[in-house]
């Protein structure tokens, strides 16, 4: 069951970066964040009013219980995670071709399968030892794909962004093993995206709106409202997927990524990116990666 979450979490994931991309088009970072943050909670409002009021009405899988002190302390912590991840993954989307920048950030699993071993003594087999060594083989060779098309790591900073993205991306994915193993999944979500709110608001107000007559115009897209709604649905699904027996971090952190698949579909087909040939090898290491890790985890 939670195998299939995982693939479910996928296909909404990958549909959640192409809503990002298109959003990100001619736009402001920062507030095409905070606005899908802000419909985030929106629409997690009605179920944390309905847990309050009886929770039989949502059934375990959807309430959001009370939480203590220092739960609110480590969620808060999560929140400034994701955000920083977020900040350095949508400035990189925006000025890197998503056939680029989305193949780098499914590394991201080989980050979270080290830090699983690390950190929560998971064991790896031949299989998934092998797909940590193509996934990294596959990662150093978009690095010189990138550098075809003038983004190389050396001289441009939005190469950098997407690293960084991915690398915090990584410590997310672990926080939230450890989140999980004690807090119910629903409080997580509910929580965190709150607190996200809170933190791009100030964000917001001190950093972007100062200067926003300077910079790109904010304009309102339908697709950021997508972002909002598919990546609720991908987190659910992949939070869910966390709290069930015998389920792997490092396993649903890679089938995760596999949703890269739909981006780069969008920027051969839709975009037209450059060097399609040279990334759809790199592509198929990314993927060879994740299917051997899939492998190992049987």
């Amino acid at each position: 069951m939670w195998l299939i979450l995982g693939f479910i979490s996928a296909l909404l994931l990958g549909s959640y970066e192409v809503s990002k991309k298109v959003s990100l088009q001619n736009n402001a970072v920062i507030p095409v964040m905070l606005s899908s943050i802000l419909i985030s909670c929106l629409i997690l409002t009605p179920v944390f009013l309905l847990s309050r009021l009886n929770p039989t009405y949502l059934g375990e899988a959807f309430t959001v219980p009370f939480v203590d002190f220092r739960t609110h302390l480590k969620l808060i912590l999560k929140a400034v995670i994701v955000l920083s991840s977020w900040l350095f993954a949508y400035f990189a989307i925006k000025h890197l071709p998503i056939t680029l920048a989305s193949p780098i950030k499914a590394t991201q699993p080989i980050w979270v399968v080290i830090g699983g071993v690390l950190l929560f003594g998971e064991k790896l087999n031949g299989y998934q030892i092998a797909g940590v060594v193509v996934t990294l083989i596959s990662f150093f060779l978009l690095s010189f794909t990138g550098k075809k098309e003038g983004f190389s790591i050396k001289n441009n900073k939005w190469m950098w962004f997407i690293i960084l993205a991915t690398i915090t991306g990584a410590v997310s994915a672990l926080y939230d093993k450890y989140l999980l193993r004690q807090f119910n999944h629903m409080a997580v979500l509910f929580y965190y995206t709150y607190y996200q709110a809170i933190i791009i608001s100030a964000i917001t107000l001190l950093l972007w709106y100062p200067i926003r007559k300077r910079t790109t115009p904010f304009q309102f897209k339908w697709s950021i409202a997508l972002i909002s709604l598919l990546l609720l649905a991908a987190d659910f699904a992949y939070f869910y997927a966390l709290t069930l027996p015998d389920s792997m971090i490092s396993i649903l952190a890679t089938i995760r990524r596999s949703g890269v698949v739909v981006p780069f579909i969008y920027g051969g087909l839709i975009l037209h990116d450059k060097n399609m040939k040279l990334k759809s090898v790199d592509m198929v290491g990314v993927l060879l990666g994740m299917l051997l890790l899939f492998l190992g985890s049987k």
